[in-house]
């Protein structure tokens, strides 16, 4: 079967021709499928070319699948004839089609009780029970109604009776209730809204930011694939929760937990008729959501109807359509999913295990596209990651105690045990937290001369010895308490006493603030303990203790565990799909990602495709800045940056940037508390004042609800205060300059386009801190790549335990310490943030900006660490326009005159 011509046409332009090749590659890579990396620059259509070519595909791709279906069911003989010459995945489909097809009539059949057996047979009590589990239900109902006469009120919390699969297994099993309601919120939820029937051919796009995807559905809306294809746009409850009550917890744990408490929180005033196989009926309570928004599951109808009828709506349009129709987006999208043909979510919904098992997200045979995938190793393991503070496990461990005081009694062997253990690991986890001479903590590394040691770092085996919890079955553990909703049972419990220890007499919404915060802790609890399930090197425990900042102030203590092995998680989502996409505009050094995501992958079967960018050289000029207005060399390295001679200097070069850019300008410092540093020094030395006499002053806000609003002020005044006839401000006054941070809102996914941003500044290397100690286990992690085995892995000159004021030196010598892979992570780190910001910048082919990196770093190799050049490692369409070298400043300013004044007349002719 030869390929498919393809056809472009719902491209809403016409394509540049580095977007015909975009497109036409990454057609013809879904034809055979794998694994490819598409690399296309910021302001290039990379989002229309991919949705032009990917969802072409599909349609294509379903056509001629619903003819060979129905080829295939017609004249069952010719596909014996045809299965040689069509590919593997396509026979898949054809196949799993007709297979559907017969499995909706045995669905059928079996609903109306043709499954094998007499409909009128009947089994007797003796049947349903053998003779153990009978004597079991009776002995549970005698012990309920004991536990009735002595728990009252408090019944709620008594958790069910377990017990223990065989001691070599992994399980634990629930003794129901007699006459309980056995059924599941499945159940529920199945009453509520039929089935929608799975699409078998499905794209899933994903990316970092709600930005980000709404910005995606926004360029879908202008191909006929809008109207095409079935959309859904999934989001987490914090964007999609329209409860009023449940949003005033402004928290996305919290909210989560809230909604998941309503659901539990049923009300049980409906009941129906079930008929069941043998003739039988039973009259079922039907139990509604406790949230108002989930109770009327006509509306949910309802907004799955008016979704569909409309074009691809973004996360904003559902919550929208939610608030209209009085019922939740956030299930409604979800109802959706097994229909639709395009999904977009975010990166966690997809890549996280539990979270797409949440959703019941199918990858078999779909097409995965992950958008902004420069940092995709990274975002992937940190999504494992799992993090307990020392007051979580205080107030975990004193609501175990006081359940288990209440309940001891009252509860089986099976959950005694259990309930015990919790209170052994968490007061083992205190100890190690604490540094209680017993926990022998400095037993595991060097011996360390310095007493006060802040950060540790070890494996999971080791850390299970330290505790002395190896003998702990901690996969039966996880078990029990999935299954026996013992944390929800002790959160309540704890509340309602807490809540009667202030007073008696407390609101219902001050018990649920109290019974959300424990559950939180009981949750981090849990994911900790599912964490050290990991395979030993797949990860690593820091250990950070709590200690005193002053007098008043201290630092609380925790335990973290960082997965650092992203292969197994992402070998699971390749093995399912058909073709996995990485996108973005910057993707090198594609080798490194290969190596930390798919090292099974022979580089030769790695599609990769990279493109320049549609912008003319004139339109772009990066210079490497690397001395001052007063000739000083710019050197903003760790130790130099803090200088207050290098910090009036580089506001000396501002007050000489701000008369010769117009409109906007935004300068990118390495972080918050740098940017803060430099901004009170300028302000006492009058530097800000200078600077304001030619552009109004924006400083990025910490927090993400305030960008929006700061960002249109920002676009306003850049608007207003540009040209001519300014219409506020100052008469002097031209445009704005924007202070923001790497790593932060604005460094990825605004844009920063036209008059917004026509020059940008890169002020040093925002290399990551040498002191974070995580850091630190990724790269000796990165290092050993590649090893065949342990014995060859380079040995990294470091403690286990960093010191408080050697943590950067430690940091250091780790970087000196690594022959390849770990030092050439640690600066690709910070080219991929500085790739990012800059190339905020550039955003059409008509756009044109100046690019400033200041720091002599960016001209010359660095000798202090002996790395690669770090223009090297630029995007080729900036590093092949590069003036590497300038004299002085004035060079610099002369060219950036020469440069705005050709633009500016390039673009009124």
């Amino acid at each position: 079967m030869g390929e498919l011509e393809p056809d472009f046409s719902a491209f809403p332009f016409k394509p540049y021709s580095i977007q015909k090749d975009f497109m036409k590659s990454l057609y013809s890579f879904l034809n055979k499928g794998g694994v490819g990396m598409f690399e296309s620059p910021t302001g290039t259509g990379k989002t229309l070319s991919i949705i032009s070519s990917a969802l072409q595909w599909v349609v294509d791709r379903k056509e001629q699948m619903k003819s060979e279906t129905s080829r295939v069911l017609n004249n069952p003989k010719d596909q014996c004839v045809s299965d040689d010459e069509e590919p593997d995945w396509m026979k898949d489909f054809v196949l799993d089609n007709k297979k559907n097809l017969d499995g909706d009539k045995k669905k059928k059949d079996k609903k109306l009780g043709f499954g094998g057996k007499v409909l009128g047979e009947k089994k007797s009590c003796r049947d349903l029970f053998n003779d153990n589990e009978g004597v079991e239900l009776g002995e549970k109902v005698k012990k309920k109604s004991e536990i009735k006469v002595e728990l009252s009120e408090e019944e709620e919390f008594l958790v069910e009776e377990y017990e223990s699969d065989d001691e070599n297994g992994d399980g634990v099993r629930l003794k129901r209730k007699a006459g309980g309601n056995s059924s599941s919120d499945d159940d529920d939820e199945e009453d509520g809204l039929e089935e929608e029937e799975e699409e078998d051919l499905k794209v899933y796009f994903c990316s970092r930011t709600h930005s980000q995807l709404s910005q995606f559905v926004k360029e879908l809306r202008r191909t006929v694939f809008a109207t095409q294809l079935n959309v859904v746009s999934l989001g987490s409850r914090k964007n999609m929760c329209i409860n009023e009550e449940v949003l005033k917890l402004n928290n996305s744990a919290r909210i989560n937990e809230r909604c998941l408490e309503l659901q539990k929180n049923k009300n049980s005033s409906v009941s129906k008729v079930k008929v069941q196989a043998d003739g039988g009926r039973i009259r079922r309570t039907k139990a509604s959501a406790g949230c108002p928004m989930l109770r009327k599951h006509k509306l949910q109808k309802q907004f799955k109807t008016e979704a569909s009828e409309q074009d691809a709506l973004d996360i904003e349009d559902l919550v929208l359509l939610g608030n209209k129709i009085g019922t939740c987006p956030y299930y409604g999208s979800r109802k959706m999913t097994p229909a639709a043909d395009l999904v977009v979510l975010p990166y966690q919904s997809l890549l996280f295990k539990c979270a797409r098992e949440s959703l019941g997200l199918k990858l078999k045979n779909s097409i995965i596209i992950i958008d902004e995938a420069h940092n995709l190793a990274d975002s992937l393991t940190s999504m494992y990651d799992s993090r307990i503070s020392f007051s979580q496990l205080e107030k975990v461990h004193r609501h175990l105690e006081l359940y288990f005081e209440r309940f001891r009694n009252l509860l089986g062997a099976g959950n005694r045990r259990y309930i015990q253990t919790l209170m052994v690991l968490t007061r083992a986890f205190l100890k190690v937290l604490l540094g209680d001479k017993d926990s022998n903590l400095h037993s595991l590394g060097e011996k360390s001369s310095e007493q006060n040691v802040s950060d540790s770092s070890m494996a999971i085996n080791d850390f299970l010895f330290l505790l002395d919890i190896d003998n702990i079955n901690l996969v039966k553990l996880r078990h029990y308490i999935k299954e026996s909703n013992i944390i929800h049972k002790v959160s309540g419990y704890g509340a309602k006493r807490v809540g009667f220890e202030r007073g008696g007499d407390i609101l219902n919404d001050s018990v649920s603030v109290v019974e959300g915060s424990t559950l939180s802790g009981f949750q981090a609890f849990v994911s900790i303990l599912l964490s050290l399930t990991n395979n030993d090197g797949d990860g690593r425990i820091i250990i950070s203790r709590r200690r005193h900042l002053n007098s008043v102030q201290k630092e609380d203590g925790f335990v973290k565990y960082v997965m650092l092995a992203g292969e197994k998680i992402f070998s699971e989502v390749v093995e399912q799909a058909h073709a996995v996409v990485l996108a973005g505009g910057t993707l090198q050094p594609i080798e490194e990602t290969r190596e930390r995501l798919f090292p099974w992958l022979l580089p030769d079967k790695l599609h990769f495709f990279s493109c320049g960018h549609i912008v003319p050289p004139e339109s772009i000029l990066p210079i490497a800045v690397s001395h001052g207005p007063s000739s000083m060399s710019f050197d903003f390295s760790y130790s130099s940056r803090t200088s207050p001679n290098m910090i009036e200097e580089l506001g000396r070069l501002l007050c000489n940037l701000v008369t010769v850019v117009p409109e906007g300008m935004v300068v990118f410092f390495s972080s918050y508390e740098y940017e803060a540093q430099v901004h009170d020094a300028w302000k006492s030395s009058g530097t800000l004042t200078r600077i304001m006499k030619k552009k109004r002053l924006f400083r990025e806000p910490r927090s993400n609800i305030d960008v929006d609003a700061f960002l249109r002020e920002y676009k306003e005044t850049v608007i207003n205060l540009s040209g001519n006839h300014p219409k506020e401000g100052p008469v002097s006054q031209n445009g704005a300059l924007l202070l923001a941070v790497v790593g932060g809102k604005i460094s990825e996914g605004i844009n920063f386009s036209d008059g917004m941003g026509r020059c940008v500044v890169m002020v040093g290397l925002p290399y990551p801190s040498p002191s974070d100690v995580e850091l630190l286990e990724r790269v000796k992690h990165i290092e050993g790549l590649g090893y065949s085995n342990t014995s060859n892995t380079p040995k990294l000159g470091v403690s286990n335990k960093l010191a408080n004021g050697d943590a950067a030196q430690a940091g250091f010598s780790v970087l000196k310490s690594c022959n390849r892979r770990g030092r050439e992570y640690y600066e690709n780190l910070c080219m991929k943030a500085v790739n990012q910001s800059i190339g905020r910048v550039i955003r059409h082919a008509k756009d044109y900006a100046a690019i400033l990196l200041v720091d002599s770093r960016y001209a010359s190799y660095p000798s202090q660490m002996s790395f690669s050049h770090s223009a090297n490692k630029l995007p080729k369409w900036i590093k092949d326009r590069l003036v590497s070298s300038t004299q002085n400043y004035g060079e610099v300013h002369r060219q950036l005159h020469q440069f705005f004044k050709f633009n500016k007349g390039r673009c009124n002719q």
